[in-house]
């Protein structure tokens, strides 16, 4: 796994992105083997990227590339890819939510890890799905990782949130 911070805005702490990832993939899917790269990207960048691949104009707040297509076949634990997140955007979405910018992060990088394992969010009933799971993880992984700890000079201490603590978005659950 490779955690590359690509911006200087926000500050975000890769290695803390690196163990969220690790608790994601590892315990919560229980995936054997996974070949990831997550860049963490400024509007900037996220707005070439979104209008290169993507063709939609402007920043937006994850783009997943799955490295498995017209690849070398590998099993069903495994995962290659890479996950781009805009952290600016995940500030903007955190105000609007009434959530933190790391509870945004973590959502962008669960849902990122979705698109790669084949969750689909164009029709309606495929992104109900998605959500559903999305949050499902959002919740396991809560109780073991404080979103907090994704900012760059937070504490390190405690390891899970207080009791009753909700990071999420609204009507989700978290």
């Amino acid at each position: 796994m490779e955690v590359s911070n690509r911006q200087r805005k926000v500050p975000v702490d890769g290695r803390q992105v690196g163990r969220l990832l690790r608790l994601l993939l590892g315990e919560a899917l229980g995936l054997k083997r996974a070949h990831l790269s997550v860049c963490l990207l400024d509007d900037a960048a996220m707005a070439r990227l979104n209008e290169t691949y993507v063709h939609h104009e402007g920043p937006t707040d994850v783009i997943t590339f799955d490295y498995r297509e017209g690849g070398p076949p590998i099993g069903r634990d495994d995962l290659w890819g890479e996950i781009c997140v805009g952290v600016e955007e995940a500030q903007r979405q955190a105000r609007r939510y009434g959530t933190r910018w790391p509870a945004e992060v973590a959502r962008y990088l669960v849902h990122g890890v979705l698109h790669l394992l084949g969750y689909d969010d164009q029709r309606p009933a495929a992104r109900l799905r998605m959500k559903r799971e999305e949050d499902r993880l959002l919740r396991q992984l809560r109780r073991r990782f404080a979103w907090e700890n994704l900012r760059r000079g937070a504490g390190r201490t405690r390891r899970t949130a207080p009791r009753g603590a909700r990071n999420g978005r609204p009507g989700s659950g978290l």
